[in-house]
C-alpha cells in the first residue's frame, strides 16, 4: 500500500512557507507517497502544488460541504461539513505529519496527530511544553528534505 503523508499549515502563510511546502510536496509525490492535507490555499495548496507539478496524488479533507471550496492542485476533495473538526481526519489520515508554518488550526492538527501516535516534523512550526516543562514530541526538520525522510523512514519502520 502506497504511504500517506499528511502536509499541515495556515491557509494565509509567507512567500517563503509556500516555497517550502511546495518543495516539500514535490518530494513526496517524488517518492511514490499520496500526500493529504486540509485541501485549501496557502501552505496546503502550495504543497499540493508541488505533488501535481510531479504527477503525485492529492487529498484534501475539506471543512465545508463544497469541493469547489479545495484548491486547484487536489485529485480527491473530500468535503465534510466538519469545520474545523476535520483537523482530526487530517491529523491521523496521514502516516507521519509535516507542520509547516501554523496558527491555532495548525496547533489542533499537531496535538490530534501526537494524541493518535503520529510523528509530526516540524519546519518552522510550533513548539510546545507539557504543564511539566516536558517538550512535546515534535521533530524539528532543518529543510523539506529532511522533513519528508523522517516521515518516509517513520512509515518503514512502522
Amino acid at each position: 500500500m502506497k504511504r500517506i503523508l499528511a502536509v499541515i499549515g495556515p491557509a494565509s502563510c509567507t512567500e517563503h512557507q509556500a516555497e517550502l511546502a511546495e518543495h516539500v510536496g514535490t518530494l513526496i509525490a517524488k517518492r511514490g507517497a499520496f500526500l493529504i492535507c486540509g485541501g485549501r490555499g496557502g501552505v496546503m495548496e502550495a504543497a499540493c502544488k508541488g505533488a501535481a507539478s510531479v504527477g503525485g496524488t492529492t487529498i484534501g479533507i475539506l471543512p465545508g460541504h463544497d469541493v469547489g471550496e479545495g484548491n486547484p492542485y487536489l485529485t480527491i476533495a473530500i468535503p465534510t461539513g466538519l469545520g474545523e473538526a476535520r483537523n482530526a481526519m487530517v491529523a491521523s489520515a496521514g502516516q507521519a505529519v509535516i507542520a509547516i508554518g501554523g496558527a491555532y488550526g495548525t496547533l489542533s492538527e499537531i496535538a490530534l496527530a501526537l494524541k493518535a501516535g503520529r510523528r509530526v516534523i516540524g519546519l518552522e512550526t510550533w513548539s510546545a511544553t507539557d504543564h511539566a516543562e516536558n517538550e512535546l514530541d515534535i521533530l524539528t526538520a532543518r529543510d523539506a528534505e529532511e522533513a519528508v525522510e523522517i516521515a518516509i523512514a517513520e512509515h518503514t519502520d512502522a
